[in-house]
């Protein structure tokens, strides 16, 4: 057998000078020496006696390895029996102390014969029964087993996949033997492995959710703080309104924020709000007037723990506050949801109006860090937290800090574009901006995705836009828009990616729009713009067969006419198959929109929305306006066009659509928006003109107040 002792892995010569305990040293000769089973075990017996974990040191865990090898101690594991007179298990027992002797050396806590012993150590933690002596030191020593499987670096995936999770979510429920080790390990689990987690036993760990809830609600002592630290680990990406937790949550929380706190004690309480919040939103908070004094305590104390952490600037104090403060920000971010949330909010018209002044506070406060630090600490992930909760602050005003934020756009834009460039090279990953519960992952290359709400809105003002246009941001938001395109058409995007990403693309087309029309000359002036104008004709066309992109379809044609008209000379718009396309699909946008219907309260058809459109109209029916009058606006310029609009019997459509409805049933400025097209098809093009009149052109005019179209058709 004793080939078979140290074989199983590498071995380690002895050191001659470590300090030998006596007592062991002899029994390692005998184990060197044994001749049979009988004298091996007699053996080990004084092996574990001499040797208890703990009592020495790795060098000599792996001298009795050597000695011992894994053969006998998966033979003890395997035998069902005892020696007569003695306890039960007694084998099975010295082969997990052995194991657990082992596992203190981290090689061997990962080797392949460690790893196939997870199903035994749960077993033995599942069904030894604790008030046996010999059971509760082998559940001990399971547990001192998974303890160093965990630290290893596969140690994680293998107690997922060999059960183990499932085991210590069921001895932490039934409170077994050993209960505050199985937390323990479960927090680290999570922590090491949670996506897998999740996916393997996401109704076991529910189960540990519920029990810590309910424990953490009836707490009144320093356990109330220590499992409000393991109760957001727990806390899954997504959670169900009316979850069985909720309510315990709430009032255990609400019991520690509302009372006076060390640091030590509000910490672990935010960080757990902030993770509940990320899953679920405000659907923790119970309406009424005690969940919206709770909620705006929450804000408040986030905002104050964001100044109190930013204002100081001391960065190594600020470093160790991280976690806390970017689980602030989720609480902030939430908060400026329910400031913004017309209807259905938790808090009153005055709750709102104080909680915005809190937050512009803080806000300060995240400026200034973001300019004293975010130069020093570009690749810090703490930076793109921050510069994403700005940017959902001015996503939505823009009003405050204006001075302050001018100031910071060069920054923002220098870190927007390194982090764009670094992630189209690869060099993305993924953040995790604060919480175990994030709804989704977050590419650090996408820094300018949270920024462009804010930044659109900051193109509608001279100085801010004249900034960002110095900085270089039309160069890089066409490159960005052209990314993104890709990634929007991308099979392999997940579902809710490509939501964010048509978001995305749909902000992007308003921020040019908004240089458009401000900066004309811009177009004309800015190379990128061409080559923007070259991804519009190729992209645009492929929008057409899927209506629930209308959204961004609407977005798209408005900016690519609006840049027709300043790029006329360009190769790409010269009739080519692109151009052709181009302008195809915008016309079935822009024909589409309007239907005859039967008035509901008379005899007459009435002008109404098609139904498709009817759902987004408030979004892109300027859009629509808009385009209708920049498609006018090229036909003189693309002399071929009004050959197309023939082609595409819209022209007709529209006049006997126009025939059809009671002409008060049409808005002032939709007659407007047709009469424009109408006008500048009977101008550019006799065959449309002859269209018109044999369509009664000339009566709808007159019907509709068209005069301008009734004096282009009245002169030969």
């Amino acid at each position: 057998m004793a080939e078979d002792r140290a074989s199983d892995i590498g071995t380690t010569p002895d050191d001659s000078e470590t300090n030998k305990n006596p007592t062991l040293e002899r029994c390692l000769d005998v184990l060197r020496d044994a001749r049979n089973d009988s004298e091996q075990f007699a053996a080990l017996l004084l092996v574990t006696k001499a040797a208890k974990a703990g009592d020495i040191d790795s060098k000599t865990h792996r001298r009795i390895f050597n000695a011992v090898g894994f053969t006998f101690p998966n033979r003890l594991l395997a035998s069902k029996d005892s020696s007569e007179g003695c306890p039960g298990h007694m084998f099975q027992a010295l082969g997990l102390t052995l194991l657990a002797c082992f596992c203190t050396d981290p090689d061997l806590a990962e080797h392949p014969q460690v790893l196939n012993k997870i199903p035994t150590f749960n077993s033995v933690i599942s069904a030894c029964d604790s008030g046996d002596a010999s059971c509760g030191s082998m559940i001990n020593d399971a547990y001192q087993c998974l303890d160093a499987i965990l630290a290893t670096p596969k140690g994680p995936r293998e107690l997922v996949n060999r059960g183990a999770l499932v085991t210590l979510c069921q001895a932490y429920v039934s409170h077994n033997y050993g209960c505050d080790r199985a937390l323990r390990l479960l927090v680290g689990l999570l922590a090491a492995a949670e996506a897998k987690c999740w996916q393997r036993a996401p109704s076991a760990l529910i189960d540990v959710l519920d029990t810590l809830s309910a424990e953490f609600q009836k707490a009144e002592d320093m356990t109330k703080f220590q499992l409000c630290e393991a109760l957001r680990h727990f806390v899954p990406p997504l959670l169900p309104p009316g979850s069985k937790c909720l309510p315990s949550l709430y009032q255990g929380l609400s019991s520690i924020l509302s009372s006076k706190l060390s640091a030590s004690q509000r910490d672990p309480a935010l960080k757990l709000a902030a993770c509940l919040t990320q899953a679920c939103g405000s659907e923790w908070i119970p309406p009424g007037r005690s969940g919206s004094k709770f909620f705006a305590l929450l804000t408040n104390l986030a905002c104050v723990e964001v100044r109190m952490s930013l204002e100081e600037l001391d960065l190594v104090e600020v470093d160790k506050k991280q976690d806390v403060v970017a689980a602030c920000y989720i609480l902030m971010e939430h908060a400026i949801l329910e400031c913004t949330r017309e209807e259905g909010s938790l808090l009153r018209e005055v709750q709102k109006v104080q909680l915005v002044g809190i937050l512009e506070e803080a806000f300060g406060a995240v400026v200034y860090y973001l300019r004293q630090a975010g130069w020093k600490k570009l690749g810090d992930p703490f930076i793109f937290a921050s510069i994403r909760i700005l940017g959902a602050w001015l996503a939505e005003e823009t009003s405050s800090l204006k001075q302050e934020i001018c100031d910071l756009l060069p920054f923002l834009l220098h870190y927007a574009k390194l982090q764009f460039e670094a992630g189209k090279k690869g060099g993305s990953s993924l953040q995790n901006t604060g919480c175990s519960g994030g709804q989704e992952p977050v590419w650090h290359g996408d820094a300018l995705r949270f920024l462009l709400p804010g930044l659109s809105h900051l193109t509608t003002e001279d100085r801010p836009r004249a900034i960002l246009i110095s900085e270089g941001a039309p160069v890089l938001l066409c490159q960005y828009f052209s990314h993104q395109w890709e990634m929007f058409v991308s099979d392999l995007e997940a579902p809710f990616a490509l939501d964010a990403v048509e978001s995305t693309l749909q902000t992007a087309c308003a921020m040019f729009l908004n240089f458009v029309v401000a900066v004309p000359e811009l177009i004309s002036r800015e190379d990128c713009f061409t080559a923007l104008m070259d991804v519009l004709l190729k992209s645009l066309p492929s929008l057409r067969p899927q209506g629930e992109h209308l959204g961004l379809l609407a977005g798209m044609t408005t900016l690519g006419l609006m840049m027709a008209r300043k790029l006329s000379a360009h190769p790409g718009l010269q009739m080519t198959p692109e151009a052709k396309g181009f302008f195809s699909t915008t016309i079935t946008f822009l024909a589409g929109a309007h239907v005859a219907k039967p008035d509901p309260v008379g005899d007459s058809m009435i002008l109404h929305l098609a139904p498709a459109y009817e759902a987004a109209w408030p979004t892109i029916g300027e859009l629509w306006l808009l385009g209708m009058q920049a498609f006018a606006s090229c036909m003189p310029l693309f002399l071929w066009l009004p050959e197309v609009v023939l082609h595409s019997v819209w022209l007709q459509d529209l006049l006997e659509l126009l025939s059809r409805v009671a002409p008060a049933s049409v808005d002032l400025e939709v007659v407007t928006a047709f009469q424009g097209v109408l006008v500048e098809l009977a101008r550019t093009s006799p065959p449309c003109r002859e269209v018109i009149q044999q369509h009664r052109g000339a009566e709808l005019a007159n019907l509709y107040g068209m005069a301008a179209l009734e004096q282009g058709l009245s002169q030969q």
